[in-house]
Order: structure tokens, then sequence, then C-alpha cells
């Protein structure tokens, strides 16, 4: 049985999302090509994995201006993402199908984020 959350930023629902986001793109990225180990395999699986921990370190600094400033990090990371999902489409790593369910859903996590970065 899980534990319930201890830290406050365990319970926001887009660090949550960003947590998944980053498995699935490790995940996707296993199946790239060995030459991308280094180059958009690494930089994808960085870009997602900073959206979550962006979030997490911003929610415990003191002040709403530097928790803003860390959202704006997590913001810029998952415009990172989408572009990488780009790359790896247009270099045919992986299809339609797959780009448009990662497409979208960062595509809701975005709007989520931008909101939540809003009300702080």
């Amino acid at each position: 049985m899980e534990d319930k959350p201890k830290f406050k930023f365990e319970k926001l629902r887009i660090w949550q999302d960003a947590m998944e986001m980053g498995d699935e793109m490790d995940e996707m990225t296993s199946r790239f090509p060995k030459k991308e180990i280094y180059n958009l395999s690494s930089q994808l699986r960085r870009a997602a994995d900073s959206i979550a921990l962006n979030i997490s370190e911003g929610s415990i600094v003191q002040s709403k201006p530097e928790f803003r400033k860390f959202m704006g990090y997590a913001i810029r990371s998952l415009a990172e993402v989408v572009t990488c999902l780009h790359k790896a489409k247009n270099r045919n790593y992986i299809n339609e199908d797959i780009f448009e369910r990662h497409y979208n859903r960062s595509y809701r996590l975005m709007n989520s984020m931008i909101a939540f970065r809003n009300k702080i």
C-alpha cells in the first residue's frame, strides 16, 4: 500500500502528470536508434524529467515570484519536449499515432501548468 503524500508537490496534478510523462519518454526513447543515445534520446529524457523536477523545486521556495520562476522553467522544458517529439517524428523514430498521443498530452499539461502558474 502506498503512503499518503508528505510533500505538497506530490499532491499537484501537474507534478503527477509530469512524472508520468517522464517515464513515458524514457520508455519511448529506449527504442530510438543507438546513434541517438547521447543526442535526441538524452535531450528528450532530460527535458521531460526537468518538468517534474522544476515543479517540485519551485514548490518549496519561500516566495510566490520564485515559484512562478520555477514554473516558467518547467513550461520551457515542456516546450523542449514538444520540439523533440517533432524531431523524433521527422526522423521516423515514432509514428504519427505516438506523436499525436504525446503531443496532445503535452498540450493539455502545458495549459494546466500555465493556469497553475497564473494562480500562484
